[in-house]
């Protein structure tokens, strides 16, 4: 390890979205079980701090209220000024910024630690950002994100052999479950799958058709299938036009469905994976969450790099096997990621030629998503 003395505050800044945050975790526990007496902050975005409160290994979640940049230039630079200041006030000894953004680099600087580590901006951001760090890591692209985020500090020798990622799910959370299934009469012995068919990305969701489908499929195989979206409003219209097109919904079998689109936090979504046999989705933060409650997850991947931003398999033992191929589809642990293996994946695009659509999601179609449903639920019978 590299000299760090007197190291008692630290804060660990990532003001990113949900999944980003939640492949932080492993990062905590290096620093925890570095310095196991210090006290460890997070410092996330406003609506992303319940993936990581609870969690054991941290003392503190900070949220900085992405509200401000809609107040007018006077209200937004008191209320950054007055934020700075408390960080300020909190006297770290070393922060952690795995954002690389212009703005944690300003606030890791502002805060006054002796030990400033992040990934190299390189060119990134504004004119001498880099110097505003004391420690620099260099990047390593060829990585899944949870690697990505520890190496800032396992480059320092602040490393941990555990990379599970794993969210804390309440008590409250699971009693809400528990009535839930009670509710509608799901018992232990019952099939039950989560769907989660939309990403705030749009274009990373598949058609609709084929998703009714696979939902109608499932509830015709006798499976509970409960399906959930966020409350974003274009989330919202997606899901339920997925639901239109159920014809389950108007048949005997429409009690096997139950729509909790909209209605559910973080941790209810979490506790909802955690209960259920399979995790249905796309490429999102509930298919991270879903992994971090250790549930089986398929997900479909579109533009997205695999090797970055699959499904995480917190039983791992061998870092240097995850995704091993570029696309296609292929399995890392107890989850399975469907994907065309197109010579343009992953491009990394908002939809092919700004359509905001993805061909390469259009185009898998149902029998290919049943046959890997099929396979998995029949090998955990």
């Amino acid at each position: 390890m590299h000299e760090f003395k007197d190291i008692r505050n630290i804060l660990v800044i990532k003001l990113r979205n949900i999944g980003d945050v939640i492949l932080t975790v492993p990062v905590f526990r290096a620093l925890r079980e570095n310095f196991p007496d210090a006290h460890i902050s997070a410092l996330v975005n406003s609506g992303t701090e319940d993936v990581l409160t609870g969690n054991l290994l941290i003392d503190e979640v900070i949220a900085f209220d992405r509200g401000m940049k809609n107040e007018n230039t006077l209200r937004k630079c008191a209320g950054e000024l007055a934020f700075l200041k408390t960080i300020r006030g909190k006297g770290f000894d070393m922060t952690v910024d795995l954002t690389s953004g212009d703005r944690a680099s300003i606030i890791s600087f502002i805060s006054g630690a002796r030990y400033r580590l992040a990934c190299d901006p390189e060119q990134d951001g504004f004119l001498g950002k880099r110097h505003l760090y004391t420690h620099l890591a260099k990047k390593d692209l060829n990585q899944h994100m949870v690697l990505q985020n520890l190496n800032v500090v396992k480059q320092f020798g602040i490393n941990t052999v555990n990379l599970a990622v794993d969210i804390f799910i309440p008590e409250d959370a699971r009693m809400f479950v528990k009535r839930l299934f009670e509710e509608n009469g799901i018992t232990e012995s019952d099939k039950v799958i989560h769907i989660h068919p939309t990403s705030r990305w749009l274009f990373k969701c598949c058609k609709d058709e084929y998703m009714a489908e696979t939902i109608n499929w499932l509830i015709a195989e006798g499976i509970n299938v409960i399906v959930t979206s966020s409350p974003d409003k274009r989330e919202m219209e997606k899901a339920k036009r997925i639901l239109s097109l159920c014809p389950s919904l108007v048949t005997r079998h429409s009690s096997l469905l139950l729509d909790l689109c909209g209605k559910l936090t973080i941790k209810q979504l979490a506790a909802i994976s955690k209960a259920s046999d399979l995790f249905f989705g796309v490429d999102s933060a509930p298919m991270h969450i879903a992994a971090a409650a250790g549930t089986p997850v398929v997900a479909m991947f579109g533009p997205s790099w695999t090797l970055h931003w699959g499904p995480w398999d917190s039983k791992i033992s061998n870092p240097k096997n995850i995704y091993p191929e570029r696309t296609g589809l292929q399995p890392f642990g107890i989850h399975t990621v469907i994907q065309k293996d197109w010579q343009c994946i992953p491009c990394g695009k908002a939809g092919c030629n700004g359509s905001k659509t993805s061909k390469c999601l259009d185009d898998i179609t149902p029998e290919e998503i049943k046959s890997v449903l099929g396979n998995i639920l029949v090998n955990r019978k």
